[in-house]
């Protein structure tokens, strides 16, 4: 059951974040491209690297923590393996990362400044809530 309601938010949430968010922006083409040639293949790197950072962080918040990364369905014990070891909110890490990857193969500005924005968000969310 933690799996299928992980799912579900991860459709929802970082699946408007990391998907929808980007897909329209580069479908309407809001604001100036960037052209990298080859090297916008470069973005692979943090792209994929944020995905597994991602994915290894739901795992542990429903393997170790038995719940989920919803912040209504928070988990039910603290989580200090993985991750969780070295940074207090990998995931958001991870969210940050994708959205460069996304920002270096697609070559569109407004996805660098949608990534900065991400991180000043989570920074001050962390902090402040």
């Amino acid at each position: 059951m933690l799996w299928l309601r992980t799912v579900l938010f991860t459709i929802l949430v970082p699946g408007t974040e990391l998907v929808l968010i980007p897909i329209v922006v580069v479908l309407l083409g809001v604001g100036p491209r960037l052209e990298f040639g080859p090297a916008s293949y470069s973005g692979l790197v943090p792209l994929v690297a944020g995905l597994v950072v991602i994915l290894r962080c739901f795992a542990d918040f429903i393997r170790r923590g038995r719940g989920t990364p919803a912040i209504y369905d928070p988990p039910r014990e603290l989580v200090v393996v993985g991750l969780y070891r070295y940074v207090r909110n990998p995931q958001y890490v991870g969210v940050v990362l994708v959205i460069v990857g996304e920002a270096l193969l697609t070559g569109m500005v407004v996805l660098f400044g949608y990534a900065a924005l991400m991180a000043v968000g989570y920074h001050l969310f962390v902090r402040v809530l």
